[in-house]
C-alpha cells in the first residue's frame, strides 16, 4: 500500500516508520531542518516501544511524490488549510487523507478544499516530537490511532486502512463506530490538559495541587463535552469523570504541545483548542467561561507567536 505523510514531525514521522517496518511504501513530507536529515541520515524514532530506523524518500513538493492510496495528513491545526491547498498531487479518485490532528474542525476545512468524499476523521494518544533534525522520540502514550470514515460507513478503503495500522509493530489501531464521537472525546481531554499547562506554564502537577486550578480543569472537560452535546455529539456520560481520573494519574511532570509552543514562541493551536470551544458554544445554550478565560489569557501570545 502506498502512502504520503503530510506533515512527518512527532505524529507523522512515527506512524510513517512504523508503516514502513510493516512493509508499506511510504514518502514523507517535511521543511527546513527536518527534512534536511531525513534527506541525508534518514528518520530515526526512538520510542517506548521499541527504537527503528528506516530510509524514506523525503521531499517538500508533493508533485515528486504522485497520486497515493492514503495520505496521513499530520500538520498544526493552523496550517490546515493552506497545507491542504497543495494535496492535489497526491490524489486520484480514491485517495483517502486521514486526518490525525488536533481539533473537531480539520476534517471539514479539509473538505472544503478537496471534497468530503476523499476524508477520513482520525485522533492519536501519543506524545512523540521532533527531539532533533531526522530523530522523532515517542516518550508515552499508549500509540493509538483512532480513525472511521465520516458516516461511520465500514468502506473497503476503511478495512484496508485498518489492516495496514494493525500490521505494525508499536501502534495500537482502532477502527471507530463514529468518528465524531472520538474526535469530540479526545477535544474535550486536550482542551483542558493543553489549556491549563499553557495559561499556568506548568505541568500538570501543579495544577492538581491546587483546588481551584484542578477545579478550572474539570470544568473545562465539562464545557466542551456539554458542547459536544449541544451539536448532537453523543459523547457517553461518563467522558468527563473518565478525564478527570486520567488526568489525575498522569505524570506530575507532564505539559502539553499548546505549553511547548508558548515557551518555544512556536505558532499556536488555541483557534482549535479552547478558542474552537467558544465558537461552537455560539448559537446553543452552553455557556464555557472557563474556555472563555483560557483564549483570553492566551489570545495575545497567540497572536504574537503567530507565524512562528
Amino acid at each position: 500500500m502506498r502512502f504520503a505523510v503530510f506533515g512527518a514531525g512527532g505524529v507523522g514521522g512515527y506512524l510513517g516508520a512504523r508503516l514502513a517496518d510493516a512493509g508499506h511504501e511510504v514518502h514523507l513530507l517535511a521543511r527546513g531542518d527536518h527534512l534536511d536529515a531525513l534527506r541525508t541520515d534518514g528518520l530515526t524514532v526512538e520510542s517506548v516501544a521499541g527504537d527503528t530506523a528506516v530510509k524514506l524518500p523525503a521531499t517538500d513538493d508533493p508533485a515528486d511524490i504522485g497520486p497515493v492510496d492514503y495520505v496521513l495528513f499530520c500538520v498544526k491545526a493552523h496550517d490546515t488549510r493552506e497545507a491542504a491547498t497543495d494535496l492535489g498531487p497526491l490524489l486520484d479518485d480514491d485517495t483517502a487523507v486521514v486526518s490525525f490532528q488536533n481539533g473537531v474542525d480539520n476534517e471539514r476545512w479539509l473538505a472544503d478544499e478537496i471534497g468530503e468524499s476523499h476524508v477520513v476523521g482520525g485522533v492519536t494518544y501519543i506524545f512523540s516530537t521532533i527531539a532533533d533534525p531526522g530523530v522523532v522520540e515517542h516518550t508515552g502514550g499508549p500509540a493509538r490511532f483512532v480513525y472511521g470514515e465520516l458516516d461511520g460507513e465500514r468502506t473497503d478503503r476503511i478495512a484496508a486502512l485498518d489492516d495496514a495500522l494493525r500490521s505494525c509493530s508499536g501502534v495500537e489501531a482502532v477502527l471507530a463506530d463514529d468518528i465524531d464521537v472520538e474526535l469530540w472525546r479526545k477535544f474535550a481531554f486536550i482542551c483542558a490538559h493543553s489549556g491549563m499547562t499553557a495559561a499556568t506554564r506548568l505541568p500538570v502537577g501543579d495544577v492538581r495541587a491546587h483546588e481551584d486550578s484542578w477545579r478550572m480543569y474539570r470544568r473545562i472537560v465539562e464545557e466542551v463535552c456539554a458542547v459536544a452535546r449541544a451539536n448532537d455529539v453523543a459523547l457517553p456520560e461518563d467522558t468527563a469523570d473518565e478525564w478527570v481520573a486520567f488526568a489525575e494519574d498522569l505524570d506530575a511532570d507532564s505539559y502539553s504541545s499548546l505549553h511547548y509552543d508558548l515557551t518555544h514562541e512556536k505558532a499556536m493551536e488555541l483557534d482549535a483548542l479552547n478558542a474552537a470551544v467558544v465558537r461552537h458554544a455560539e448559537g446553543t445554550d452552553v455557556e464555557v467561561p472557563m474556555n472563555e478565560a483560557v483564549t483570553a489569557v492566551l489570545r495575545p501570545w497567540a497572536e504574537r507567536f503567530a507565524g512562528g
